[in-house]
């Protein structure tokens, strides 16, 4: 099914103040940043997907063809499985040869042994490493994980790994105990991937015997994620159900360093074609550089100072956990 775009998420309860008088010129180079040492065209990027498959090596291929094209960082899928297949290494390096100067992202859980994450890192080449976190979507799976003792891995595996190591949540949430505790062992960047956007537990209640619909609503919204992370002063990148330019203008203002799009731009892919999603990529940047011209800023850095307000569903939310 193609991604809703009109599906309501918490971006749609947070509103940013324009000014009329933006004094400003639409200019592409004020979106343009640094992302783990290599200049990129935007901050946002294509964010952890798929790999594993021979339907996962044409993905891969297409995205990391856009990713080189459009000069934005791609984020692999979970490469864990290669620890037991490690046939399935093509469907994930393909990206890299698409991509060879970019910045390519590897993905694994956080069960993945430190030297099994080297090995991946290697072969990869890759300039940084998602860990993801994902218990909800893990319970909600007949055959999944039952076991949520991370901690002392992901220990490791932060003593092992020198490229920067990004905590990522998979669409419910990253709360401000964890984020907290995990910059205590060490982690300064987050991926908040908060509800909004594509919802795990439903896709796996879809194939479940029993019903465990009700593990659908444990999202932590995004905006309410990433004020946390803010909060505890980390770098921290917005990513779950960012739909629009719109959107990363929000993530951004709320202190996001970056901001990840995933279904939305993997549905636009395979319900199109490689060129739809270039085009839609390349539309978004012109958009996104718009959008910082008639708020009145001509940088990244200060896209933080724009005043936003809340819907009170939201604001209630805000006011009770921060």
């Amino acid at each position: 099914m193609f991604f809703d775009s009109q599906k309501q998420n918490s971006f749609d309860q947070m509103h940013l103040l324009r000014p009329a008088l933006p004094e400003s010129t639409v200019d592409l180079k004020s979106i343009q940043t640094q992302m783990f040492g290599k200049k990129v065209s935007a901050p946002f990027f294509i964010n952890a997907m798929t790999g594993g498959s021979k339907k996962s090596f044409k993905v891969n291929q297409s995205l990391g063809k856009i990713a080189n094209e459009t000069q934005i960082a791609l984020a692999l899928g979970s490469a864990s499985i290669l620890v037991k297949e490690h046939s399935q290494l093509d469907s994930f390096l393909i990206a890299r040869e698409e991509n060879p100067d970019g910045i390519i992202i590897a993905n694994i859980n956080a069960k993945t042994s430190a030297d099994d994450a080297q090995a991946i890192i290697d072969e990869l080449n890759a300039d940084a490493l998602q860990i993801h976190l994902n218990s909800v979507q893990e319970i909600a799976m007949p055959e999944g994980q039952r076991d949520f003792h991370s901690l002392d891995q992901l220990r490791k595996i932060r003593q092992k790994v020198t490229i920067p190591i990004i905590i990522k949540e998979v669409g419910f949430g990253l709360d401000q105990a964890t984020i907290h505790l995990l910059k205590k062992e060490g982690f300064d960047y987050f991926d908040v991937a908060g509800s909004g956007g594509t919802n795990f537990a439903q896709i796996e209640n879809a194939r479940n015997a029993s019903d465990v619909s009700y593990l659908e609503t444990l999202g932590l919204p995004t905006v309410v994620s990433a004020m946390m992370a803010k909060k505890e002063k980390v770098n921290f990148i917005v990513s779950g159900g960012v739909r629009n330019p719109l959107d990363i203008l929000k993530g951004l203002v709320l202190g996001g360093r970056y901001v990840g799009i995933s279904n939305v731009f993997l549905q636009a892919l395979m319900q199109n074609n490689e060129e739809y999603l270039l085009n839609m990529i390349q539309n978004w940047q012109k958009e996104l550089a718009n959008l910082i011209a008639i708020f009145g800023k001509n940088n990244l850095k200060d896209l933080t100072s724009i005043k936003q307000y809340y819907d009170l569903p939201l604001k209630s939310i805000i006011e009770q956990l921060l």
